[in-house]
């Protein structure tokens, strides 16, 4: 939309995002939605590489944007990208360069975020835009007999997704007894009691606030060495 045109009936909305709190100086608020993931869906083909978008939904019968604020806030507010090199010792930097992971996210930003730390870790990165999309990918190599735990070392994904979101993806993954050991992260912008309480029903792993490098880079390492161990 255009300039706010009568400041003294603006609102602020205050949130927090990616560990900080910040004000949305907005014109008015209409209406807030309860909608299901599921009736989320990734934004249009051709929409182009500029557009503020993450996904799109329905609301009697209008089609609604969702933006990506991880966008806007990577531009308006930028935060640290860059992981300590002492968080890679040269022992996991070895090993890193034999291993794969998975990541899940339907921000453009988070996934170039995420994947810039874990090459910076030395890991191999697969990239994915959303939980249906992961779990499609998934169902198709295990089908095709591919041992999951053997190509990946591990899955970080975001939590709120379009079509399929983390919790449902972890909750499939934990049901499904060929993949149902595969190493989970949830990795999202809103850290709060309720999604660390939901994060341990679906049986994920591990949870991460976005987005420090430093906190997910130890998060990998950790894996790596584990994997090493067992061997």
């Amino acid at each position: 939309g255009g300039r706010i045109s009568n400041m003294d009936n603006a609102f602020v909305i205050i949130t927090e995002y990616n560990l900080k709190t910040q004000g949305f100086l907005v014109a008015g608020v209409e209406r807030i939605v309860n909608m299901n993931w599921g009736d989320i869906h990734p934004p249009p083909k051709g929409t182009g590489r500029e557009h503020y978008l993450t996904a799109v939904t329905e609301v009697e019968s209008k089609l609604v944007e969702i933006i990506d604020v991880e966008k806007v806030l990577a531009e308006v507010s930028p935060m640290n990208e860059t992981m300590s090199q002492s968080v890679v010792s040269e022992k996991v930097a070895e090993d890193a360069k034999e291993l794969h992971v998975l990541i899940v996210d339907d921000s453009k930003i988070a996934r170039k975020q995420v994947t810039r730390c874990l090459e910076g870790v030395g890991v191999a990165v697969t990239a994915l835009n959303d939980g249906m999309q992961a779990w499609n990918h998934l169902q198709e190599l295990t089908d095709a007999g591919v041992r999951i735990q053997d190509k990946y070392l591990m899955m970080i994904s975001d939590i709120e997704m379009p079509e399929m979101d983390g919790y449902t993806l972890t909750t499939n993954i934990r049901n499904d007894s060929r993949i149902a050991d595969f190493n989970i992260v949830l990795h999202t912008s809103l850290s709060g009691v309720f999604n660390k309480a939901m994060v341990e029903k679906v049986g994920a792993d591990g949870f991460i606030a976005k987005f420090n490098p430093d906190v997910l880079g130890e998060e990998v390492v950790k894996r790596i060495e584990q994997f090493s161990q067992a061997k």
